[in-house]
């Protein structure tokens, strides 16, 4: 079977900033399980697996725009201090989950003053190309239900869980 819209596709994957760091791999996270078609995936990753069948790997580099996107000024925000009263060792650099209106975004830490915290909500590879290595584990049709909320159900729980 090859990939398609509403295939349900499991990848073995790296990702890479341009210095070969590893950002994020199957190793530590087990393989990626996505919905093909949904924008879930990075646009340039999603194109390229198109048509793509078991078995097969890729190994692309991607412009940000492919990828994270740009970087956007405006994704910086500062934060009165009292607000973090509760992180110990607060540090530039540290990565925190903050409520957002629209859930849970993983947020950057960039600068710590005595009254504000400036945090980003940028993906820390934002404005960056990147390189990503895929090899496809399984392909199968999603479900009815699957395409009808756009995601993956895996082990039948809806968990909303995005990369």
């Amino acid at each position: 079977m090859k990939i398609t819209n509403n295939s349900v596709v499991e990848l073995d994957y790296k990702l890479m900033d341009l210095n070969d760091k590893i950002w994020e791999s199957s190793d530590e996270g087990g393989p990626w399980v996505y919905l093909h078609g949904y924008g879930e995936l990075m646009p340039g990753l999603e194109e390229e697996l198109q048509g793509k069948g078991i078995g097969q790997k890729l190994k692309i580099e991607m412009s940000p725009e492919q990828a994270y996107g740009p970087y956007e000024e405006d994704l910086c925000t500062q934060v009165p201090m009292e607000a973090f009263a509760q992180v110990e060792n607060l540090t530039e650099g540290m990565r925190l989950a903050a409520e957002g209106q629209d859930g849970v975004h993983a947020v950057t830490v960039k600068k710590v003053t005595d009254d504000f915290v400036t945090i980003d909500a940028n993906h820390p590879l934002a404005g960056q190309s990147v390189k990503v290595e895929v090899k496809v584990l399984s392909v199968r049709q999603a479900t009815e239900e699957e395409i009808s909320h756009g995601h993956v159900h895996q082990h039948d729980s809806c968990k909303n869980h995005h990369h």
